[in-house]
């Protein structure tokens, strides 16, 4: 059985992952994260903390463990923080990146690294595997760079490229489009939603489950990782509406230039899934059966 180390593990895509392993108990799993855990459960897997801007501190939890391969999914992945605290997103998503790179290489572990549709500018998507990437924001510039020094290493890598992740964990630190959009109407407010970026919207157990099967098979190179419905983001928030059965007329779309955002998004995104689904046998849900499995969960947490 492989033994995975995760770093990031507080954050969504993080808990779905020890949920996927806890449950299917197809790995050894270490979860790392900054502070405490925040997983409701302690069973199944180990936890320790592990500040990724520490290289002192990854160099002894991994010694100390000694995983087959890491699966990175820290960042900081708000797009318009990034462009603001610039030294922040660099020293997350780059810095961190090339010191798990290092020892990586060092122990002759495979590095699974998550990244983004931002590196690319949104012009041609939806977008394959080997699309020159051109990233339009500051954000998807740090993204492409820790691609750049993963492409050069020596030792064993993966880079996982995924859109928009949605879905629900516990004591998230930060929201999902598909959490804001549900619970702004539910409460009654206004929402302003843009009408010409496309995406395929990623639900976060589709996600985990692509990152695992790479690890099972030790797959390397680039993979796309994403649903498969391409939409708008008003499309997506419409859906949201119409699934919870909420008022549709407090949504007011309009363009992305009448937001006046400093961080610019692409466009056009969204992902060719050909290359996980013939490689990994990678299945997605569509965005509907994703909203039903989200609205399950939340009933069984509610309960």
């Amino acid at each position: 059985m492989i033994k995975i180390l995760l770093t990031g593990s507080n954050g969504l895509l993080g808990q779905k992952i020890i949920s996927l392993i806890r449950q299917s108990k197809r790995a050894e799993l270490i979860a790392t994260s900054k502070g405490s855990n925040r997983y409701p459960f302690s069973d199944g897997y180990s936890y320790a903390e592990m500040d990724i801007s520490d290289e002192n501190q990854i160099q002894h939890v991994v010694s100390f463990y000694n995983p087959d391969v890491i699966i990175n999914t820290a960042a900081i992945t708000n797009v318009d923080t990034c462009h603001v605290e610039r030294q922040l997103c660099r020293d997350i998503n780059v810095n961190a990146v090339e010191s798990l790179v290092k020892i990586c290489e060092q122990k002759n572990i495979h590095l699974i690294h998550l990244s983004t549709d931002f590196v690319f500018d949104g012009e041609a998507g939806p977008y394959v595997e080997d699309a020159l990437p051109n990233p339009i924001s500051f954000y998807g510039e740090s993204k492409r760079d820790a691609e750049n020094i993963i492409k050069a290493s020596a030792g064993k890598w993966t880079i996982v490229r995924t859109i928009l992740v949605y879905g629900i964990a516990a004591n998230l630190s930060r929201s999902n489009i598909v959490l804001w959009a549900k619970g702004t109407l539910e409460k009654g407010q206004p929402i302003k939603v843009v009408n010409d970026q496309w995406r395929t919207p990623t639900l976060a157990e589709d996600l985990a489950e692509g990152c695992l099967l790479i690890a099972e098979k030790g797959a390397q190179g680039i993979y796309h990782i994403s649903g498969k419905d391409m939409m708008t983001v008003l499309d997506l928030v419409e859906k949201v509406a119409d699934f919870w059965g909420l008022d549709k007329s407090l949504i007011q779309p309009v363009s992305s230039a009448t937001l006046n955002q400093d961080a610019k998004r692409p466009m056009r995104t969204g992902f060719i899934l050909d290359k996980a689904i013939s490689d990994l046998g990678y299945q997605s849900h569509s965005f509907e059966e994703g909203l039903e499995i989200q609205r399950r969960q939340m009933e069984i947490g509610s309960a």
